[in-house]
């Protein structure tokens, strides 16, 4: 018997409601901001990811899923969201638009990597980019909006980390004195770490292994070693977030995982959670769209794990609804009858009317067990007595009354209830 590949989920009937109240929210949010949906493809050239990702990360040297189509393209499933939103940008001359361009995506994302709680090899994202834009305002902005989305869902306990990793000017100091101070510890560190203290020894830091959790501690500080530009932004930042009375907390080992990342970093984490349970976060990446061949351009972005989101909610009992039910399941005894409720059951959809018929030959008994299961608000029941008259025997499932009803009245009498 076939089998979900090891790393994926289906996501069953009776999982929907928790999705469709997530996406429900961020769709409410991303327009109450002035954000716009986009959809990109599953896979993009894989040139995109690792040039903007960069090829020592861990998702292009070990997570992602790499193809040969049959006229030789070497592709990739997409492994985040930001990258084709970047290339969509450039690609259908959004920079030619009032700046910034505000976009948002639900996508799926695909990364080989150990399947745990909350993380999947297949898993899906809700994000959001602001194009266009440096003013540090945006920054705070953006911090707001992801804060607002948890807010929204009714998730508690979370925390707000934010650092600055600085740019392209002032980084390479810092990751100088980053590597003094771990120059003598290489024997101490993790295989991974060793390998990232020569390629990329900003993702030191980001290494959740006890083995180096010590270093990543005592490490010296990016703040420490911003530029003037920098540092005026972060602190701008910072004054924005704190006329909003947004709650934050500075994280001197915050890189996130991705290279293209600039100046403002922010993590949203359950409070007692830790770096590796977080919801979401993200970050300025000003130099992404100069690196995918644009005009210089400042941006910055939020992604959250639907799959982590929808755990909370569960962990935390929140309250969500349950998707509608069928408003009338239409049941019948004898054939003459099953060709009246096919016709009714059709009125009934084309008027807008949920209606769900019985097939089969089941008795009358087994039809309202199946009606009570499928949680219908009333049974319309069709047999011999009720085609001579044009009408049906219309059942209350909720509290069992029953009242005969015209054919012409039915639509009329559930659209009242409803």
């Amino acid at each position: 018997m076939y089998k979900a590949p090891r790393g994926t989920s289906d996501i069953l009937p009776g999982e929907q409601r928790y999705w469709r109240y997530v996406e429900q929210k961020a769709a409410v949010l991303c327009q109450l901001y002035g954000y716009q949906r986009l959809d990109t493809p599953v896979f993009e050239d894989v040139g995109l990811f690792t040039r903007s990702i960069g090829e020592s990360t861990d998702i292009v040297t070990k997570e992602m899923y790499i193809f040969n189509d049959r006229s030789g393209n070497t592709l990739a499933l997409r492994p985040e969201g930001t990258a084709p939103v970047c290339r969509a940008y450039l690609e259908h001359g959004l920079d030619n638009l009032p700046q910034p361009v505000k976009l948002y995506y639900l996508a799926a994302i695909f990364r080989y990597e150990r399947p745990q709680a909350g993380r999947y090899r297949q898993h899906y994202q809700f994000g959001f980019e602001a194009i266009g834009e440096a003013d540090p305002a945006l920054d705070a902005e953006v911090i707001q909006m992801a804060w607002q989305f948890f807010q929204s869902l009714g998730i508690t306990g979370l925390a707000l980390y934010l650092n600055s990793i600085g740019c392209k000017a002032c980084r390479p100091l810092y990751l100088e004195g980053l590597k003094r101070h771990y120059s003598g510890h290489l024997a101490g560190l993790c295989p991974d770490c060793r390998l990232r203290f020569e390629r990329n020894p900003l993702r030191l830091l980001d290494c959740k292994k006890p083995a180096c959790y010590g270093m990543a501690e005592a490490a010296p500080r990016s703040l420490d070693y911003l530029c003037p530009q920098c540092e005026e932004h972060f602190e701008a930042v910072q004054a924005y977030l704190n006329a909003s009375k947004l709650p934050f907390e500075l994280n001197h080992r915050l890189v996130r995982g991705l290279d293209y990342y600039t100046r403002t970093v922010f993590e949203v984490q359950p409070s007692q959670g830790g770096a590796q349970s977080a919801l979401g976060g993200g970050g300025r990446y000003d130099d992404l769209i100069e690196e995918l061949g644009g005009r210089p351009t400042p941006a910055i972005g939020f992604a959250a794990g639907m799959e982590r989101v929808v755990l909370s909610l569960k962990q935390q009992k929140v309250p969500v609804s349950n998707l509608p039910c069928p408003r009338v399941f239409v049941a019948y005894v004898g054939r003459e009858a099953k060709l009246e409720a096919v016709k009714i059951a059709a009125a009934l959809r084309r008027d807008g009317v949920s209606a769900i018929m019985a097939t089969g030959d089941r008795s009358l008994k087994a039809q309202l067990r199946q009606a009570n299961s499928l949680n219908a608000d009333y049974t319309a029941i069709i047999g011999e007595e009720e085609v001579k008259r044009q009408a049906v025997t219309l059942r209350n499932m909720i509290t069992g009354e029953q009242q005969s009803v015209s054919l012409a009245q039915l639509q009329e009498l559930l659209l009242v209830r409803e």
